[in-house]
């Protein structure tokens, strides 16, 4: 918050203890020596944690874990259950915390720097003024939690509350791993997020304001209805996000690349929208594109010593007519195709990452061999599409499948679609008409069907090893 003086204000704790000096040095200079900190052993947490859970579940005996102004560096906290623990300001500089269950806990400044967190649960945890500078948080879940910054007190010689100024720090999740982790609903108002890589991280309604997201790696991201008032998306990397009713007052998106992002109502010319990475409109009946068409048309028929190859990449076609077009081989990686008229069109081997083909109509389009990674197909329509694999003749002659890894399809219709040893991981096929699909050796590993159609589909020797609410009548 800015005052009438321009400075800005204190909130939260660092309001209730005055004016306090800004500290001067580094987060690295500033954190406590571990020498001042009480040493736990592995042996001794493994006995901590026994009681806690002991505490937890009720029995006589247990006691709740506190390891408050702990130093338990490179401990293995490995499958413990250590919910609602206290962690205040402890050290856990590259500990280890694979499928550990944290949720409720107070890690309130706490030093996770370099911790390897995957796959770990700090669901509603009390993470204010925590760094995670450099840990791994890989299939991680934060739901609800708070990454807000934070100020630790501690009592002075008079008995008196005051602020310790090493910890005088934003939650720092600069450098970190965070594929695929879940943030949903959490608080990381001020967060230090430099240079994280997001991929697939669920950030659905965090809030995330004044927090700093410059350069990070955003890919995939799902931040539906998250608060990104005042802020910095510099140079971020958004390819594929998400961002339906995502609050952008005052956001920096000076050079942040929304190639491929998913946005409701998007305005263009509104302010925050300046200096960001945005697909060109295009004409399909403009000089432009006819060129181009004539162009790749003679490189196709020229075996490439004519003409050129389509570069319709970053291009926005959204709701125009490409019906029965030969774009075989053509660049549309990133390319805007929202109800785009796409109907027998031929397009095998061409290069569709990162496409957005939502409402799409592609029906008996002629798609072998293409590249569809991460495209957003929601709602499109694949009704007999030939999505098989092309046979590819050299010195050798090989198959090559439909590369679709991580492609969205929730509510697309594939019916009678051929979709033959493509190759889908990850995919969410949520909603999807199956029906009569051949998806005979096609890799499905990991993806969703809740709710898909899938009668009379093929899916002999399919590997759906992973797959969620696949259900086969």
């Amino acid at each position: 918050m800015t005052g009438e003086t321009g400075q800005t204000e204190p909130t939260g704790l660092a309001a209730l203890l005055g004016n306090q000096p800004a500290p001067e040095t580094s987060f690295e200079e500033v954190r406590p020596e571990v020498e001042n900190l009480r040493a736990i052993s592995q042996r001794e947490l493994d006995e901590i944690a026994e009681k806690h859970a002991m505490f937890v579940s009720g029995r006589s005996g247990g006691a709740r874990a506190n390891l408050a102004g702990c130093d338990l560096r490179y401990l293995d906290f490995t499958g413990l259950d250590l919910s609602g623990a206290e962690f205040t300001g402890a050290s856990l500089r590259e500990a280890v915390f694979g499928q550990a269950i944290l949720a409720t806990c107070n890690l309130f400044a706490a030093d996770l720097r370099g911790a390897n967190l995957v796959g770990a649960n700090f669901d509603r945890a009390d993470l204010r003024g925590a760094c995670f500078r450099g840990a791994n948080l890989t299939d991680a879940t934060f739901v609800d939690a708070d990454l807000r910054d934070g100020v630790l007190l501690k009592p002075d010689g008079n008995g008196n509350l005051v602020a310790m100024t090493y910890n005088t720090t934003d939650t720092d999740i600069a450098a970190t791993t965070a594929v695929r982790a879940d943030l949903s609903f959490a608080k990381m108002s001020n967060a230090f997020v430099v240079q994280t890589d997001l991929t697939d991280a669920n950030m659905r309604n965090t809030r995330l304001y004044k927090a700093d997201l410059s350069h990070s790696n955003l890919t995939g991201a799902n931040l539906e209805g998250a608060d990104l008032t005042e802020t910095n998306l510099t140079g971020a990397v958004l390819h594929g996000a998400v961002l339906y009713n995502a609050v952008f007052s005052g956001t920096d998106m000076t050079n942040a690349d929304l190639a491929g992002a998913v946005f409701s109502n998007i305005d263009r010319d509104a302010p925050h929208f300046s200096g960001a990475i945005l697909p060109k409109q295009l004409d399909a009946l403009g000089e432009e594109m006819k060129e181009i068409l004539i162009q790749h048309d003679k490189w196709i028929h020229s075996n490439g010593k004519a003409g050129a190859r389509a570069d319709l990449s970053r291009r926005d076609l959204s709701g125009q007519s490409l019906k029965g077009l030969n774009l075989a081989a053509a660049n549309l990686e990133f390319a805007v195709l929202t109800g785009c008229q796409l109907g027998k069109a031929g397009l095998l081997m061409a290069n569709m990452a990162f496409a957005d083909l939502r409402g799409a109509e592609l029906g008996n389009a002629d798609m072998r061999g293409v590249t569809l990674r991460r495209a957003n197909m929601t709602g499109a329509n694949l009704r007999g599409a030939d999505l098989g694999p092309i046979q590819i003749v050299g010195s050798t002659t090989q198959q090559w499948p439909v590369h679709m890894e991580n492609v969205r399809l929730e509510g697309a219709d594939l019916t009678g679609a051929i979709l033959q040893s493509a190759v889908l991981p990850n995919a969410d096929l949520s909603g999807a008409t199956l029906k009569s699909c051949d998806l005979r050796d096609a890799i499905m590993t990991d993806s969703q069907f809740a709710g898909a159609d899938l009668r009379g589909a093929d899916l002999e020797k399919a590997d759906t090893r992973g797959a969620q609410n696949l259900k086969l009548d």
